[in-house]
């Protein structure tokens, strides 16, 4: 290895181990996976790079036979009638954490924490955040929400330390759904 690449696989080593530990942002009590399996579209975020100009953003769960939460995230870039765009990240029960703690892979050998923080009762909406409050995700079944619904999700995001002047509003199509 070239000594100046020689840091890459420590870096990695220690992104790697950022999932494991325990959140600082309060995770929902347990999650039932079987249940939280399926598709969420994404109402409002603060997002990552890729996300930013999202529309139609759908994140579907699928539980995979080892356990770990095969993921798709389909959306399209820039508006309602850009090509779909995928990716596919992996995600894994943190143990200990009744399912409510993730590691969200997209790239070997790095897992960011995916912390699911809020959750209706009825698995109707979600909220997913991160101890470092730089992304969170405001998720529902339907591809919208009744105004009273946004406003209180808005509010609770606010209350777990978010800034939500940054959270950007998805578009969502009848399209999404298909």
């Amino acid at each position: 290895m070239k000594p100046r690449l020689a840091w890459i696989p420590l870096v990695a080593a220690g992104l790697a181990a950022c999932a494991t530990h325990p959140p600082t942002i309060p995770p929902v009590a347990s999650v039932d996976l079987p249940r939280f399996m399926g598709d969420w579209y994404v109402i409002a975020h603060i997002p990552s790079r890729p996300e930013r100009e999202a529309y139609d953003a759908v994140e579907s769960y699928r539980l995979g036979e080892d356990g770990r939460i095969r993921t798709t995230f389909r959306y399209r870039k820039g508006g309602f009638d850009a090509p779909p765009e995928t990716m596919e990240p992996v995600g894994t029960v943190v143990p200990g954490t009744h399912n409510a703690v993730w590691g969200m892979q997209f790239v070997w050998p790095v897992k960011a924490e995916y912390v699911i923080v809020d959750l209706a009762p009825d698995y109707s909406r979600t909220i997913i955040g991160r101890s470092k409050r730089d992304y969170v995700w405001l998720m529902a079944r339907t591809p919208s929400l009744p105004e009273s619904e946004l406003e209180s999700a808005i509010a609770r995001i606010g209350a777990l330390g978010y800034d939500t002047t940054k959270l950007r509003m998805v578009p969502q199509s009848a399209a999404a759904s298909r």
